[in-house]
């Protein structure tokens, strides 16, 4: 009997400390919440968290960075300088492109200066100016930067395609962010004719067509004025052919052919050899802005 108790003690002690290992190895597997009755795996949600089963809202909520900066001046529809990391520098609109105002070969094109003059006004009005780059380089062959500009949050590509005075030019990969957004708005001016659409083959996929636009615009004055127009669209006649064609072309004592604004000094007391619709209609005219 004192040989079996000698075993039996051991024993029975091995088979408790078993059992009772068992038993928390069960409990850390599976903890009952007392407070609801739940039961939840250890380390792991309970299946209630926000973080786990919500959707990640990041893509939807991301925001393209953007660059403040100041203007410095519009050169010309689709380039502008601003003071960007200390110093003055041009920027290009990415995607975009504007009839010339002053390039060395092409010179002014109609409308040039409108597009001009939008720019400038609406880049001079606006409290914040910002530059959006693509995921591309962010600059070109001139060292200018690529970008898309905002005026008080709004594009400027955008504007400028909305009115009709550019066209969806230079797209290269990958900075085409924006370009089905661009496209499908040029596609809405050129259904109402707007800027550069209203004159057919004006604006063309290589470019800009001064020619086309002369062209059509004659035969658009000859069809509206009644007064004597001449091959470049003007109308001769003492009075304006119509309100928008208010621009007077005369021609002084030297020969030289200037053109009148109604903002100009002496636009009333210009007697005009020419009428013009545009700025731009006067300049490829031959004429040019008074200097005062």
């Amino acid at each position: 009997m004192s040989f079996l108790r000698r075993w039996m003690i051991p024993l029975v002690l091995s088979i408790t400390v078993l059992t009772a290992g068992c038993g928390e190895i069960q409990l850390g597997d599976s903890i009952t919440d007392t407070n609801t009755g739940s039961t939840s795996n250890t380390g792991t949600s309970t299946g209630t968290s926000n973080e786990t089963n919500s959707p990640d809202q990041s893509s939807t909520d991301y925001k393209y960075p953007r660059v403040p900066v100041t203007l410095d001046r519009a050169v010309d529809g689709d380039t502008l300088k601003v003071m960007y990391e200390g110093k003055s520098q041009s920027v290009r609109l990415l995607l975009v492109d504007t009839p010339e105002t002053s390039h060395p070969k092409l010179g002014v094109q109609p409308l040039g200066q409108e597009a001009k003059q939008y720019t400038k006004q609406l880049l001079e009005k606006a409290k914040n100016i910002e530059l959006e780059f693509d995921i591309g380089p962010n600059r070109d062959k001139y060292s200018r930067l690529l970008a898309y500009v905002y005026a008080d949050g709004v594009m400027l590509q955008e504007s400028l395609l909305k009115k009709g005075y550019a066209r969806v030019a230079y797209i290269y990969p990958p900075n085409v962010r924006y370009v089905d957004e661009f496209e499908a708005i040029q596609n809405k001016s050129k259904k109402q004719a707007l800027g550069i659409w209203k004159y057919e083959n004006y604006a063309q996929e290589d470019g800009f067509h001064p020619a086309e636009y002369q062209e059509d615009s004659s035969t658009t004055s000859n069809s509206t004025t009644s007064g004597t127009v001449s091959s470049n669209g003007s109308s001769t006649s003492s009075t304006p052919p119509n309100n928008t064609c208010t621009i007077k072309g005369n021609i002084n004592a030297k020969g030289e052919k200037i053109y009148h604004t109604t903002a100009s000094p002496n636009y009333k007391s210009t007697q005009p050899e020419a009428w013009f619709c545009t700025e731009a209609e006067a300049v490829a005219a031959g004429y040019r802005a008074p200097k005062n």
